[in-house]
């Protein structure tokens, strides 16, 4: 009698975990759930990908979570049972990325896909890359791919290749006669916006028996994730601003904007190798906004740089990359500006401070010691393209151009006093006449 109730007791305690771990418990349709059922969506999904070739990597941000260098290097392929300690988290779906540019579109896809039991639902959108004042249609690239097996899934993030040499994906958006239950849409990690990347170096590695491929350094692919909201230029905004105010051609106009695009180029590459993040700010920031250029006649490029990124190291390495110190304005501590001299063509750097609901940046005149200080609402950063190069702009970018050119910023104004025209200047007191030597720096 009590040799049967233990019995039954372990019976009914195997049971549960097995239901816990969701290994080998079926529905009541007779479908596998929990980690086993996700394990054979996975294998379909990576069978179908090694039929059509597809050049995807694992981006799902809680697997590459759980992985350790050593996790990576240990191959388990000799494993006999399904498992899944990587792959299978304790989400509903697993992330993979593929790379666009080394694949060509296989209708045959979807009938291939269907065979292994996988609902695709695929979103398309139109190529950026072909958009331009001239042409504002595009024809329409897949830019996600759903793969649904037993209410799980596989999301596919589709990533091209931009002109200025990173990655990009389009936004997920659902057309009207789309299922809108397909998918948990809100909780997947990509496609709520567009999203920039560098190009990871890939490794090829076995996780819970499964041959997948995955960055490198999948620690700095997290960290680009968290930060890689992208925004594209207006082009139809910019082209409705040409036609009120056609662009500049002449050779000055066009020669101006060559040498402000080599040093933004410059000074992107100076400021990557110190890690230094930065933003186009100003003029610069309102070409960009407004009409998807840079402005010409405003004689300089602008970039905005959190103080907290400073470091002593970056005047020299400017320097050394063959742009002499200009000027240097204020301090540290208080509204520090460095300009740095380009072929013709001024680079102001200025350092922007946090002042609780708002930020700052200082200015300094040079004959008076009269400190001024620019006041913007808080804003994050966002990636862009400009000039053939991925910048990073303020994600607020209309709020940011409102505070600094005030609501009449489409309209262009070829006179500027930077001490009375911005629409978000304050005086700011004074320098003592000691510090002058520190803090009004001219060469």
């Amino acid at each position: 009698m009590h040799l049967i109730l233990l019995i039954d007791v372990l019976h009914i305690m195997i049971l549960f975990l097995s239901l816990q771990n969701g290994l080998n418990a079926l529905s009541s349709k007779g479908y596998l759930s929990g980690k086993e059922a996700h394990w054979h969506l996975l294998k379909k999904f990576l069978g179908l990908v090694h039929k059509f070739k597809l050049p995807v990597f694992l981006v799902d941000t809680a697997s590459l979570n759980l992985l350790s260098q050593d996790a990576v290097l240990y191959r388990d392929s000799q494993l006999k049972e399904p498992h899944c300690s990587f792959l299978c988290t304790h989400r509903d779906f697993t992330t993979f990325a593929l790379f666009g540019n080394l694949w060509k579109y296989d209708a045959a896809l979807l009938d291939a896909a269907a065979e292994r039991g996988l609902e695709l639902l695929e979103i398309h959108g139109k190529d950026p890359r072909l958009i331009s004042m001239d042409d504002l249609t595009a024809k329409e690239i897949p830019l996600h791919f759903l793969f649904r097996f037993n209410s799980r899934l596989v999301h596919v993030v589709v990533l091209y290749e931009r002109s200025g040499k990173y990655l990009w994906h389009g936004p997920l958006r659902l057309r009207s006669s789309m299922d809108r239950t397909f998918a948990p849409f809100r909780k997947l990690d990509f496609g709520r916006h567009a999203g920039a990347y560098d190009r990871p170096e890939l490794i090829l590695t076995t996780l819970d028996g499964l041959d997948v491929r995955i960055p490198k350094n999948y620690s700095h692919f997290l960290h680009e994730h968290s930060s890689s909201r992208f925004l594209e230029c207006h082009c139809k905004e910019a082209k409705a601003f040409y036609q009120l105010y056609p662009e500049d051609t002449s050779t000055e106009a066009m020669d101006f904007r060559m040498r402000a695009k080599s040093l933004l180029h410059l000074a992107s590459k100076v400021l990557s190798v110190l890690e230094i993040p930065f933003w186009l700010s100003s003029g610069t920031c309102l070409g960009w906004y407004r009409q998807c250029n840079i402005i010409p006649y405003s004689k300089d490029v602008d970039l905005g740089i959190w103080i907290k990124d400073y470091r002593h190291d970056i005047t020299q390495a400017f320097q050394k990359a063959g742009l002499p110190l200009k000027h240097k304005f204020g301090k540290v501590e208080d509204s520090l500006e460095l300009s740095f001299q380009g072929n013709d063509v001024k680079l102001d750097i200025f350092f922007f401070y946090d002042e609780g609901d708002t930020v700052w940046n200082g200015g300094t005149q040079a004959k008076s010691g009269k400190k001024f200080k620019y006041v913007f609402p808080r804003f994050s950063l966002c990636w862009t393209e400009l000039m053939e190069l991925k910048v990073r702009v303020p994600c607020e970018t209309g709020d940011y151009v409102m505070a600094n050119y005030g609501p009449n910023w489409n309209v262009p104004v070829k006179t500027w006093d930077w001490k009375t025209s911005p629409f978000n200047v304050h005086e700011n007191g004074v320098w003592p006449v000691r510090e002058w030597d520190d803090v009004i720096q001219v060469y």
